[in-house]
């Protein structure tokens, strides 16, 4: 602590936005390049000597935040680097996209604004890579044992820079015709550049990671095949089967599931479109679903031109404040304010869509809607409240159910599901077949980035003992921790 009255002297600032008229002409990242390195050595000496750093239990990673906080303050960027990346892979990916559970858990954040761990982390990253602190780091010698990774998403490329750190020859399948995942077609540009997993994947491949894109495991190449091929297999699939909304209407043209719609706009900032083959421009939008992927969407259809944008979400409006039953350090549900609202919008609360009405051509025109109210701890339609509303274009952002099952990759392998329908494992992260691992959303189910890319890492140091019966990698979070509520 190198400053015992740092949360004394300062208060909270955050990193500063480009003005709404001026960033909705781009897909560039909402904030002020440069913003934060003028204020963030006071912003990382109000991280205050609180005896048990309970945001070290907020995050899942386990991130070293009181040791980073104090490189930061002391503009010692090269340990402070090395200090974040003792437990973080992709320090620029959460500092830029995490909700921050390690903020709702600050000791300071009991009675004052928290620290800005976020910032803190992302000025520390993008430092790093600006003086070339940031290097491959290849094995001194091989293991001679091979491992397939199936997703490029933060749990699969977490496991496979880990894996092959340690020696082992790593190869990541990705159906996609990119390597990233979510991160690179579900994630909007103007959250994050994809220029920083750009740099990573050439950081991965200098290390001795291979790539395989466009390959499907369960269609293009068989799961039993794979597992013939490899001494070890880790799945991190993700969690790809999109809830959907069952109401009458549901098959008219216009109406789309938000990883139908989002990963299109990317395409374009990649140079594979010239214009989205599903666009928001002229069109009045509604987005059912009030959480982070319904912000991008709202976000997107802001910079394609849309006439309107709605955004519905079934639950009650939260609050500013902590709820009695989310108290201090758990996450609390709080009514927030994305990048994507400030550009404009309408959100409504406690609706639930009743149909879609469309044209005589088969297109959507208007969402009918109605108020919902908890009688008995069940969400009921509130009698003459129904209405509707003008919808040319509807994405679906309503979470998701478990990892796909229509492409075989469960079946063909043979892999047993939890009650919840992901994929099953062990403390060790192992499945119930021998040699094959699964980390993140595919045995977590949908969850943050901090949760996939610690779930990456542990999932690599159990592939790790199984491959060479010990391991000097990390030890694993338990796959069934859910604290903090995320």
């Amino acid at each position: 602590m190198a400053d015992p009255k740092g949360f004394l002297n300062h208060g909270r600032e955050v990193a500063k936005s480009r003005p709404v008229d001026v960033r909705l002409k781009d897909w560039n990242e909402v904030y002020v390049p440069g913003s934060l390195l003028p204020i963030i050595s006071k912003q990382a000496s109000r991280c205050m000597d609180c005896g048990i750093p309970f945001c070290h239990n907020g995050c899942p990673l386990g991130n070293l935040i009181p040791e980073w906080n104090d490189y930061a303050y002391r503009e010692d960027w090269t340990a402070a680097s090395e200090r974040l990346h003792a437990t973080n892979n992709f320090p620029e990916f959460t500092g830029r996209l995490c909700p921050a559970p390690c903020e709702s858990a600050c000791v300071l954040g009991i009675n004052q604004p928290a620290v800005t761990i976020k910032n803190v982390e992302v000025s520390i990253i993008d430092k790093a890579w600006d003086s070339g602190d940031v290097a491959p780091q290849a094995p001194e010698r091989l293991s001679g044992k091979t491992v397939a990774v199936i997703g490029s998403g933060p749990a699969g490329l977490a496991a496979a820079q880990q894996l092959t750190r340690a020696g082992h020859t790593v190869a990541v399948y990705e159906r996609a015709d990119r390597i990233g995942g979510l991160l690179r077609y579900g994630i909007p540009e103007f959250k994050m550049e994809k220029r920083h997993i750009n740099r990573r994947i050439e950081q991965m491949r200098a290390e001795g990671t291979r790539f395989r894109t466009g390959i499907e495991i369960g269609r293009d190449l068989k799961a039993t095949d794979l597992k013939k091929r490899y001494d070890a297999v880790v799945i991190a699939a993700g969690a790809t089967t999109a809830r959907d909304l069952p109401v009458p209407g549901r098959e008219l043209q216009g109406i789309h599931q938000a990883m139908e719609y989002l990963p299109l706009a990317n395409k374009v900032q990649e140079g594979d479109f010239v214009a989205p083959p599903i666009t928001a421009e002229g069109k009045h939008v509604v987005v059912i679903g009030g959480g982070d992927t319904g912000a991008d969407c709202v976000g997107t259809a802001h910079r394609q031109g849309a006439a309107s944008v709605t955004q519905l979400e079934i639950m009650p409006q939260p609050g500013e404040d902590r709820a009695a039953h989310q108290p201090w350090p758990t996450f609390p549900m709080l009514y927030k304010v994305t990048s994507a609202h400030e550009e404009g919008g309408e959100r409504v609360y406690s609706v639930s869509t009743t149909h879609f009405e469309g044209d005589e051509d088969g297109n959507v025109q208007w969402l009918h809607l109605t108020e919902v109210e908890f009688i008995d701890g069940k969400l009921t339609p509130k009698p003459g409240t129904e209405r509707k509303i003008p919808a040319q274009l509807v994405t679906l952002a309503m979470g998701f159910t478990g990892t796909d099952r229509e492409n075989g990759l469960v079946d063909q392998f043979g892999l047993d599901l939890d009650e919840r329908g992901n994929v099953a494992r062990d403390a060790d992260f192992q499945t119930n077949v021998p040699g094959v691992f699964v980390a993140g959303d595919a045995g977590r189910g949908q969850s943050l980035i901090v949760w996939a890319i610690a779930e990456g890492r542990s999932a690599a140091r159990g592939c790790d003992r199984f491959l060479t019966g010990a391991s000097e990698l990390p030890a694993p979070i338990r796959p069934t921790d859910r604290s903090l509520m995320v």
